[in-house]
């Protein structure tokens, strides 16, 4: 499984927390610059997009939300820590 993530600078161990959960491939987009938004565009074979809210203007989360429902990609907002984001993953059927 592939993941996006927008949002922080530094992920810290989310990115070993997530093989946990079968999830090999993350790519990171920090999201806080105004060109972030502009640029952006979700990569082919991402299967799940996860935004921390914390650290992306309203904007970006909006512009990101609807890239991702025209392609039928899943979409997680979380707040960036590890409780968040794995009480997201396990409410749209995702567990260890």
């Amino acid at each position: 499984m592939s993941v996006m993530i927008v949002g922080a600078d530094h992920l810290g161990n989310m990115r070993k927390n997530l093989e946990d959960y079968g999830i090999k491939e993350v790519e990171h987009i920090c999201g806080r610059k105004t060109a972030d938004r502009k640029r952006f565009e979700i990569s082919r074979g991402t299967s799940l997009v996860v935004v921390l809210v914390d650290f992306v203007n309203h904007g970006t989360a909006k512009h990101i939300k609807e890239q991702a429902k025209s392609q039928g990609i899943r979409t997680v907002f979380a707040q960036r820590s590890w409780c968040s984001l794995q009480q997201q993953l396990e409410r749209i059927g995702l567990n260890v």
